[in-house]
């Protein structure tokens, strides 16, 4: 995928983390460190961030053979909207404080399937009947899965 990426803390592939540091603000200089993970390492960091939150059934599906279209599927479930809730925006708000961006989110209103895209990696937080009907592990069966617990 794209090295532009990098600079926006999102993921890359390289095989071991950068940091990255840039010095502004007219009169006064200050450093920002900014530590960029490659994809795995993001997903990994990733499902971890939505296990504080109480995520059920978390896998990481390694999509990188079959697809351009990401490298990681994160797929977990909260039994209600108010745990998709929690866990989508615990995610995005640590993400956020490590200068990661999120660069879209969907299914926030609903709260049955909250999608949220970061180019390499894209996370899925299901309420479990509609997992169940999705089925995207069935759908990317030949995807090489890793189960994430606490």
């Amino acid at each position: 995928m794209g090295s532009d990426r990098a600079a926006y803390g999102i993921s890359s592939r390289s095989s071991a983390p950068v940091h990255w540091e840039s010095t502004s603000d007219g009169d006064r200089n200050f450093k920002q460190e900014v530590l960029i993970l490659n994809s795995e390492e993001l997903a990994h960091h990733i499902a971890e961030l939505s296990l504080q939150k109480k995520a059920q059934d978390v896998i990481i599906m390694d999509l990188k053979a079959l697809t351009s279209i990401t490298d990681y599927f994160i797929i977990c479930s909260g039994d209600s909207p108010m745990q998709v809730k929690a866990i989508s925006d615990h995610i995005i708000e640590q993400l956020e404080h490590e200068k990661m961006k999120v660069w879209h989110v969907e299914g926030y209103e609903g709260l049955n399937w909250v999608l949220l895209d970061l180019v390499d990696v894209v996370v899925h937080i299901f309420q479990p009947d509609i997992r169940d009907f999705y089925a995207l592990e069935k759908l990317w069966g030949d995807a090489i899965v890793t189960r994430v617990e606490d």
